[in-house]
């Protein structure tokens, strides 16, 4: 089997590929340009901060139903959009920033999305700084407990602590933060490290 065949073998199989440097990384990261770079440095790093937190939760809720690089390659437009994910800029938005937002065609112009972003913000802006970091992070599991995926068939879409964390979320009057969405966030913001083994991004 040639090199080019069994690079594309292992990706079908959901191992390690070797990516445009050689270095091995997690099949989904050689789909698209724009991945390459948010897989090495983005994906999976911990990421802490009550703002940066909601921006990475309304960008996972805003995914729900659509590809991440729907989102990725839209992510400037977002940020322009939402002010910087700034929760109390957010959270003061009037309606006439509603129809700004849904007539954006920088983002996804989902008027259920929309309105769950701007009311998450408004219910964040009620707590305390630090709240909503120490909330997510408090479901991070154990990551001894965690075997490093071999392929992406070993890595869940949902798990205990992602429905626990959901359960919370929805408890304190978030919305759009179904499981799945919840465990999307874990693995984005680094609660958990779902690299691949053999995966270059994968943190020691």
């Amino acid at each position: 089997m040639t090199e080019g065949a069994a690079t594309v073998a292992a990706g079908a199989a959901g191992a390690a590929v070797a990516g445009p440097d050689g270095g091995l990384r997690c099949p989904w990261a050689l789909s698209a340009a724009e991945y390459v770079a948010y897989h090495d440095e983005e994906w999976g790093r911990p990421v802490h901060g009550d703002d940066a937190l909601y921006e990475r939760l309304s960008l996972e809720a805003f995914q729900s139903g659509l590809s991440w690089i729907t989102i990725l390659r839209r992510r400037p437009g977002f940020r322009d959009a939402f002010a910087g994910f700034r929760i109390l800029a957010v959270a003061d938005f009037t309606e006439a920033d509603r129809e700004r937002l849904l007539a954006d065609p920088g983002i996804i112009r989902n008027r259920a999305k929309v309105d769950a972003t701007l009311a998450n913000a408004r219910v964040l802006a009620g707590w305390s700084r630090g709240e909503l970091d120490a909330l997510i992070w408090s479901h991070a599991p154990d990551p001894a407990g965690r075997p490093a995926p071999r392929t992406l068939s070993d890595v869940p879409a949902v798990t205990p602590e992602s429905t626990a964390l959901s359960k919370a979320l929805k408890k304190r009057g978030l919305r759009f933060v179904g499981p799945t969405t919840a465990y999307a966030l874990m693995q984005a913001c680094g609660l958990v490290d779902d690299h691949l083994a053999d995966c270059v991004a994968r943190r020691p």
